[in-house]
């Protein structure tokens, strides 16, 4: 089964609303969900303090910024197919 995580830190609208995407398509695809608040750690905050909220899925990064719920469902989608 894929995880997905979700990079977030407080306070994120743009996070908020990726979260909300992503339960959506969880409701859909089988996959587990994770959430890391970057600002736990300084590696985090530094590798993804410009881009959140970032989607990752096996290591790869799906989506960031601006979370479409479209292009996300049919990624995870497609993997669950293989």
């Amino acid at each position: 089964m894929q995880i997905v995580k979700l990079y977030t830190r407080k306070r994120c609208p743009l996070c908020e609303q990726a979260e909300l995407v992503i339960e959506m398509i969880q409701e859909e695809s089988l996959f587990q969900y994770e959430a890391i608040d970057i600002e736990t750690s300084d590696d985090l905050t530094e590798r993804f303090g410009l881009m959140i909220p970032v989607i990752e899925v096996d290591g790869e990064i799906l989506q960031y910024g601006q979370v479409d719920y479209v292009t996300l469902s049919e990624k995870l989608s497609g993997e669950n197919d293989k």
